[in-house]
């Protein structure tokens, strides 16, 4: 009994500590660094590591958006495409016992009633909140719900917003990187009246371990207006067991919903976007880009780039091929670190290297990682890393890592990351 009861306190502390983290990651800027210091331990260094690089995607495509608000009212109008917005306001007063239209909740949540197809909405399961990611936005009115359209309950969320669309970030409305945000379809265009918009279609969790679904449209028009439509297959985004194959939705309904004419009047009643901060320096070290050239130049004869990524500073990777499946191959390259442990090996010139072979922490079945730890006498930090899969999320590809640990060392000691 004492040992279930501390492995429930164990599973209880990992799951609000990685909702914590979660939250904080969906806020992250592309230029966070994607180490800690060395003075924490190796193995939550490399679980940093990790997560901030999945960010990487993330960031590029909205990070992962939860649910915010409860809400409980009774049976939605059948019109899809308007409807009578006093019956509609007057059914849920009769329901609720609250008065309707007051809060901008409440109006996105009338307007839903309007759109959507005959259903239930009811309060959310415990646990949900405004995403983190909506909650930095100015000026957004949002609403969560649970739908049930009798086939099985689903989480569905909105927010509205308004942006200037000139300082909207160029991955904020983009499809995510794939090998850190695997999904099933993406698409991200540019439609004929200006407006940008995404339609994606993908897993809670990337690493699959539950088929939870998430679909989502996101739109933003040359007035700056924004919409974000959320759904999943489950009553809540985490927390809650699959009670359908697929969101209720379909993409080309999501883009209908975040398209119609019936928002508005709510757009127009939020304040005019905040002027934006000054952008912060750009970060210390070498660029993204610069990482991703040297990286390739050093890889060995044989291998072949299928693809490739990078942060705008700091982190890069690439997907080699050798002809025996592909390998997930990623370098962090952080000037001003402390150490990388006292089991190092320290080499002629003072650089520190610490080694590492075994199971991936992520990742399907049979997913091997080798990694090199580097640290120079100036504080300079190379961590390079291999796996035997396409990417960190996937099941493994091929037997080993396409690089070995000696090549992995050559490239992490190499003088081109001093310039």
């Amino acid at each position: 009994m004492q040992e279930n009861s501390a492995q429930k306190d164990r599973d209880a502390f990992e799951s609000g500590l990685g909702a914590a983290m979660k939250e904080e990651a969906e806020a992250f800027s592309v230029a966070g660094r994607p180490l800690v210091d060395g003075g924490i331990t190796r193995g939550r260094r490399r679980m940093v590591l990790r997560r901030s690089a999945t960010v990487t995607g993330s960031v590029a495509a909205l990070a992962l958006i939860g649910l915010g608000g409860s809400y409980v009212t009774g049976g939605i109008g059948t019109s899809q495409g308007g409807g009578n917005g006093a019956a509609v306001g007057a059914r849920s007063s009769e329901n609720t016992g609250e008065a309707t239209g007051s809060s901008p909740e409440q109006q996105v949540i009338s307007t839903l009633e309007e759109l959507l197809p005959e259903a239930k909405l009811s309060k959310q399961p415990s646990g949900g909140s405004t995403p983190a990611g909506v909650r930095k936005r100015s000026s957004q009115s949002s609403a969560a719900v649970v739908y049930d359209d009798g086939h099985g309950k689903a989480a569905l969320s909105v927010s509205l917003d308004r942006q200037n669309p000139k300082e909207v970030a160029e991955g904020d409305l983009a499809c995510p990187d794939k090998n850190f945000t695997p999904f099933e379809t993406c698409s991200a265009k540019t439609l004929t009246d200006g407006s940008r918009l995404v339609l994606f279609k993908g897993w809670e969790y990337p690493d699959r371990r539950e088929e939870t679904r998430w679909w989502y449209a996101d739109l933003l028009t040359p007035e700056g207006y924004r919409i974000s439509v959320h759904e999943w297959n489950a009553p809540a985004e985490k927390g809650a067991g699959v009670s359908r194959p697929a969101p209720p939705l379909s993409l080309d309904r999501m883009k209908g919903l975040a398209q119609a004419e019936e928002w508005r009047p709510l757009f127009a009643s939020l304040p005019e976007p905040e002027a934006s901060a000054p952008r912060p320096p750009a970060p210390e070290g070498l660029s993204g880009d610069a990482i991703l050239s040297r990286l390739t130049e050093l890889l060995p004869e044989g291998l072949t780039v299928k693809e490739s990524g990078k942060q705008e500073a700091e982190y890069a990777y690439v997907v080699v091929d050798d002809g025996r499946g592909k390998s997930f191959v990623q370098i962090n390259v952080q000037p001003g670190m402390s150490d990388v442990g006292s089991d190092a090996e320290v080499l002629d010139d003072g650089t520190k290297v610490v080694t590492h072979q075994g199971p991936g922490e992520k990742g399907g079945a049979g997913v091997k990682m080798r990694e090199v730890d580097t640290i120079r006498p100036d504080g300079l930090r190379v961590v390079i890393s291999a796996f035997n899969a396409a990417n960190q999320n996937e099941a493994a590809s091929r037997e080993e890592p396409a690089l070995t640990l000696d090549q992995l060392k050559k490239i992490a000691t190499s003088e081109v990351w001093l310039s």
